[in-house]
């Protein structure tokens, strides 16, 4: 089965996502209805439960076992994506809302740009959903460290979740070596790390041996 000829639910979830979008640029509000749409209690999302999605690995967004081949059906999916207080993944329109299986992070960063140099150095991530992430305090870079193999798997802030739960891009494994060639050493308490600046902070990539210049 192809996109195409997905279920009914998935398109109106599209189209809810669309409306929820685009509907406060649209159409301007008087200050009257502003003040009852205040004044107004928010509507809770009908609950769907356990959608049909699968975000694997790469990046591929799948339903009901096949791949969503239409990259702005894919971004206009991304751009509900949230992340609940028990760290579930969810898709949520103002109309609905229903969880969602993640292999990994629901994003790949798959391009590098950089401005600048040193403490001054400026980096920003293109991820799969064209999306745009400017490291810094609000979009930490973090490593994390598979236990058995101590293989990295870098990782970008995208948009902050419930709780502690966020939501990420993972960085692509040819990123992650352009970033490790724009690394520096700094001292991270008494440890000396290589990482990266951007927007002001210092990222550690990981821990330099000693006597490692």
């Amino acid at each position: 089965m192809n996109d195409a000829s997905a279920p009914r639910p998935t398109e109106q979830m599209a189209r809810a996502a669309l409306a929820g979008r685009l509907a406060p640029s649209t159409r301007p509000l008087g200050k009257a209805t502003e003040t009852a749409a205040r004044c107004r209690p928010r509507r809770v999302p009908v609950d769907c439960g356990d959608l049909p999605f699968l975000i694997r690995r790469d990046g591929t967004w799948v339903y009901r076992g096949s791949p969503i081949n239409r990259k702005e059906l894919v971004c206009l999916f991304a751009s509900v994506l949230k992340r609940d207080d028990d760290g579930s993944f969810l898709l949520e329109t103002p109309a609905e809302r229903g969880r969602i299986e993640v292999e990994d992070a629901p994003f790949v960063a798959v391009e590098l740009d950089f401005t600048g140099e040193g403490r001054q150095q400026v980096l920003s991530f293109r991820t799969n959903v064209d999306e745009v992430v400017t490291a810094g305090p609000d979009h930490p870079i973090r490593v994390s460290h598979d236990i058995i193999t101590c293989d990295p798997t870098p990782y970008v802030l995208v948009r902050r979740g419930a709780a502690h739960f966020h939501v990420e891009a993972r960085i692509s494994r040819a990123v992650y070596y352009e970033l490790v060639a724009l690394g520096v050493p700094e001292f991270v308490g008494c440890r000396r790390m290589l990482g990266v600046w951007s927007s002001g902070v210092f990222f550690p990539l990981g821990e330099l041996p000693t006597g490692n210049d």
